[in-house]
């Protein structure tokens, strides 16, 4: 896995605890930067930059999940990963429940620190990627017409044109139009593709297609 551009940052009141996880971190090419307190950290933090957060759970003044509390938030929704000098159940639970990634105990475990910490990065990288995907979803989505918009719900639905136009109080040759447009603009060629899509934003299919011609009585 590439680590590069992330950086994971430490937060602990004992110096000396950042300097052993630094150190640690930094034999298999992770970045880190220190922080003794919630107060410092929150100086200092760039959302912008991917990583995760590697938290002492008890600290004097505000604790760690004091921390995770503050950055829900800002709605911050960065990977933490707890480390605390006593097995606590119940303050393990209540962190847990509020999203943290992993809870260790110190003295840790190298490795499973190493790979906690690996964890916390990939998500916070997949979650950045889907925020930047539903971003561009709806940057396509404002190119669209007032017309455009309203005729959306009809093709994901599987209506035919003629359907469509029936529906709209237009002729069928503009709902090809509008379909052609729709498709170029959204970047899609099939309609299955189109239906996915409209999914992620949220956009409902107009009512079942119904049958064009006569129907037996």
């Amino acid at each position: 896995m590439n680590d590069t551009a992330a950086v994971v940052h430490l937060v602990d009141n004992d110096p000396r605890v950042l300097k052993s996880v630094a150190r640690l971190l930094a034999s298999v090419g992770i970045e880190t930067r220190a922080s003794t307190s919630t107060d410092e950290f929150l100086a200092h933090y760039d959302a912008d930059v991917p990583g995760c957060v590697v938290l002492d759970l008890a600290m004097p003044g505000r604790t760690g999940l004091d921390l995770q509390r503050s950055l829900q938030d800002r709605h911050v929704d960065v990977p933490i990963v707890f480390l605390t000098g006593c097995a606590d159940v119940p303050t393990s639970v209540r962190a847990m429940k509020a999203g943290a990634l992993d809870f260790l105990v110190k003295p840790v475990d190298g490795d499973a620190l190493i790979a906690a910490v690996r964890d916390g990065i990939a998500v916070d990288r997949r979650q950045r990627e889907r925020i930047d995907a539903d971003r561009a979803l709806h940057e396509r989505l404002s190119t669209l017409t007032p017309r455009e918009h309203e005729l959306l719900p009809h093709l994901i639905s599987g209506k035919l044109n003629k359907q469509i136009a029936a529906d709209l109080g237009v002729v069928e040759k503009t709902v090809k139009v509008h379909r052609a447009h729709v498709m170029q603009k959204l970047g899609v060629r099939r309609l299955a593709d189109l239906v996915r899509l409209a999914s992620r934003a949220s956009i409902e299919p107009s009512d079942a297609p119904r049958p064009i011609g006569p129907t037996a009585n």
